[in-house]
């Protein structure tokens, strides 16, 4: 595996810079907001729209949009709802509201339809390209839907939004018009050991860049999905494309989140392989050999003037969060569970360790069982699979706050993957799957691009809406869905499934909410002792991700036996206040806990530790977390919190993270892509998952690891600089202990991305036991120091 591809940031694609989409609610000139539409049957505690999010946690209902057609492909309307089931993880739910396309009681005016035509220009040879841009420009020109909106976005490295939602065919002739050229390419031929000519690089090198620009197509789908979230009714994105291979396990985490990033947002992907008939050989694309037009119809846009308000996608420099490429979806814990063509083995069982289930696929790898220390038997695999194995020793996989290693809530195996043949074409898998996870179709091997445009387009009233409720389930599980029909020959679309996932503030609104703050707030200190460190990397500029890590005694945890199972609720607050007394960020969460007996004894015999992340701007805090698992007992932490302004363009380093506990992401699959599909960015460096420490206490024998981001805009140029960092070793007398020398980062960077995740080992083998500073520095080739950022740690024997 690659060791580069672990480092892409979200918030830089390409050149430093990326977007930040946001939705605002469509307004017609001289009318109302349009009015969510509402199922003609829904429950009575709160009627669901079919114009929300899919998932809705917090009423529990699912709501899934089905597309019926007959063996020829025509749609079938007047269809009842007792003429479809509805199958969650293979079992049928009870369909609570029923509902056809638009809401008939609405005004035909006001029913909009919203379709983006995005062009993957880092798949697509100048053939493809122009051959897809032609038809999008017949196809606009044919169009004459009144109701219709579209807008036009290109990927060559960075999202660009070239049109926003507009009616104005000659605005999205413009918007579609001319080659793009690349910045990055997702399809490059490479083999071992060789070198393309035409470059001097690396075949490996060329797969490095290949495997940044496909994560981040589908980061920018993903990306684009949840900005799309506002805008009512089911939104269609067509997405022109070459596709490219899936099978890399990282690549596949990163379609399970964008899969799931549509479903919520109510997003059907309908992918056209723009390669048509012959689907050429993936080839480089030489940098500059492609111009980058700039053909604008001013007249168009003069027209396009008009006060009129509509959704529209907002360009910012940077996103407001930043995510880290997650690992493979796989099962896990206790019982072990395979479930995915890329195996997944299980995280070690506590206790007994069961049986692991089969797994979901031919040559899926069973999934780990086990007991507690020593590593029990595994599950069997699927056809053609093998057995896990449990973790040996007594060793296991480090907790985070939202997959604990005792409640894992992805024990599920992820299957909102849909099953896809053997024999498709390697590039299409990723389109075919983008389409039938989300509801979609695909348009592949044809010529008739303008045709397969057309058909996406009949498509936009054609749906149905089923809603059920379903059961409850572990936040974090993913669940398929299944929609068939009560009679024979028919065919039915609808997405594959979706994922629990907990809402962002689980504790807004509930009086332990309150309860928690004024303890935040007031100068009685915490029952509860423990530790806590908050380093902080930029996710934009003048905007900080700040990683919160914090450990307790175990045995501090309040846990009540419940039905046989020892059951704990954990909530944490975590307020910064600015020197005048108010807010300046401000998160909750709430951790829940079913323990056996055995697994209780083994939590409380050790610390917990809890992680989390949370945005604040460039200023001066006071940071107060308080954490409340039931009882008189609290633990409350306040800190100082600096986080230096940062405007995006110089030279800069982020926080400094200490560890002494490093994991491979093979290990830790599951728990990487949950925070992938939570939008919590774990921190991934060499293949090695860095869980910070949150008292920096350290033994001499430790592997310590320092973990950093850089930030250089000059990366993005034609002739980027070299970067090195270095850091220091202070003693309690201020004296220097230690030096490392500069340390290059040449092997750290990617291609077009403004953003270095690094790491460097601690020396600490000659020191002796007693209180230390690291102070790090970074330099690039012409002469920019960023400033220094520092840490305390203790060293132990």
């Amino acid at each position: 595996m690659n060791t580069q591809r672990h480092f892409v940031s979200k918030f830089a694609v390409i050149s430093g810079f990326a977007l930040l989409f946001t939705a605002i609610p469509a307004v017609t000139r001289g009318q109302a907001p349009e009015t969510p539409k509402a199922p003609a049957q829904a429950q009575p505690q709160e009627p669901p729209s079919a114009t929300n999010t899919p998932i809705r946690t917090e009423s529990r209902i699912v709501l899934v949009d089905a597309v019926v057609t007959d063996k020829k492909g025509n749609y079938i309307h007047d269809l009842k709802q007792q003429d479809f089931k509805v199958y969650e993880d293979n079992k049928e739910q009870p369909i609570t509201s029923f509902s056809f396309g638009s809401d008939p009681a609405a005004p035909a005016n006001s029913q909009k339809h919203y379709m983006v035509l995005f062009f993957d220009n880092s798949s697509m040879q100048p053939p493809d390209q122009i051959q897809a841009r032609a038809a999008a420009s017949k196809f606009i020109e044919e169009s004459e839907a009144t109701d219709r909106l579209m807008a036009v976005v290109d990927f060559s490295g960075t999202l660009t939004i070239r049109q926003n939602f507009t009616a104005d065919n000659a605005l999205l002739k413009a918007a579609v018009s001319g080659l793009r050229s690349a910045n990055v390419e997702s399809n490059i031929p490479t083999g071992p050991d060789t070198v393309v000519a035409s470059s001097g690089m690396t075949s490996s090198f060329l797969q490095s860049q290949a495997d940044f620009a496909a994560r981040n197509t589908l980061l920018s789908i993903r990306s684009l999905a949840k900005n799309l979230r506002a805008i009512p009714g089911r939104k269609m994105l067509i997405l022109l494309s070459a596709g490219f291979p899936t099978d890399d396990p990282e690549r596949i985490s990163e379609l399970t989140a964008t899969i799931d990033a549509c479903n919520k947002a109510n997003v059907s992907v309908y992918p056209i392989d723009a390669r048509g008939l012959v689907a050429s050989v993936p080839g480089r694309v030489g940098m500059g050999q492609l111009q980058n037009p700039r053909s604008r119809v001013m007249a168009a846009r003069a027209k396009d003037s008009s006060h009129e308000q509509r959704p529209r996608l907002v360009l910012a420099s940077f996103p407001a969060s930043a995510a880290l490429p997650p690992q493979k979806p796989g099962g896990g814990g206790g019982g072990g569970g395979g479930g995915h063509p890329v195996g997944g083995g299980g995280s070690p069982g506590a206790g007994a360790g069961g049986g692991g289930s089969k797994g979901g696929a031919p040559g899926g790898t069973g999934g780990a069982g086990g007991k507690g220390g020593t590593g029990g038997t595994g599950g069997t695999g699927g056809t053609g699979g093998t057995r896990g194995t449990g973790y040996g020793g007594g060793t296991r996989p480090v907790n985070s706050p939202y997959s604990n290693y005792y409640n894992n809530p992805n024990t599920a195996p992820r299957t909102i993957l849909p099953p896809l043949p053997d024999t498709m074409a390697t590039n299409q898998q990723l389109l075919l799957a983008l389409a039938e996870g989300t509801g979609g179709f695909a348009v592949l091997n044809t010529n008739d691009l303008l045709g397969g445009l057309n058909k996406i387009a009949r498509e936009q009233n054609e749906f149905y809406i089923l809603g059920y409720v379903p059961p409850g389930s572990p936040e974090g599980s993913c669940h398929t869905i299944k929609v068939k029909m009560g009679h024979g020959g028919m065919q039915v679309r609808s997405r594959s499934g979706y994922c629990n996932v907990r809402p962002t503030n689980p504790l807004d609104g509930k009086p332990i909410e309150k309860q928690m703050a004024l303890q935040a707030a007031g100068n009685q200190p915490g029952s509860i002792k423990g530790s806590l460190q908050a380093p902080f990397f930029y996710s934009g500029p003048n905007v900080a991700q700040v990683n919160l890590a914090m450990e307790i005694p175990g045995d501090s945890v309040v846990f009540n036996k419940e039905k046989g199972k020892y059951h704990a609720n954990v909530n944490v607050l975590g307020i910064a206040y600015k020197p005048d007394g108010s807010v300046g960020a401000r998160f909750n969460d709430t951790l829940n806990f079913d323990l056996e007996k055995d697994e209780w004894k083994e939590f409380t015999a050790r610390p917990y530790q809890y992680q989390n992340q949370f945005d604040a701007a460039p200023g001066t805090y006071k940071l107060s977390v308080v954490l409340s698992s039931g009882g008189e007992g609290f633990a409350k932490f306040d800190t100082p919190l600096h986080i230096d302004p940062y405007d995006g363009k110089k030279f800069t380093l982020g926080g400094v993270v200490l560890s002494n506990k490093l994991q491979s992401v093979d290990q830790i699959s599951t728990d990487v892509d949950a925070s992938l599909l939570e939008d919590r960015a774990p921190l991934i460096v060499k293949g090695m998952q860095i869980t910070p420490s949150a008292d920096n206490v350290f033994k001499k024998s430790d592997k310590i690891v320092i973990y950093s981001q850089l930030y250089e805009p000059l990366l993005a140029s034609d002739t980027p600089p070299r970067v090195a960092a270095a850091y220091n070793i202070v003693d309690a007398s201020n004296k220097q202990v230690f030096f490392s020398g500069a340390f290059y980062l040449d092997e750290y960077i990617q291609k077009g991305n403004a953003v270095v995740p690094f790491g460097m080992m601690v020396q600490v083998k000659d020191l002796p036991p007693g209180n230390y500073k690291l102070v790090l520095q970074a330099v690039d080739g012409v002469h920019n120091q960023a400033a220094p950022r520092e840490t305390a740690f203790t060293l132990s024997n």
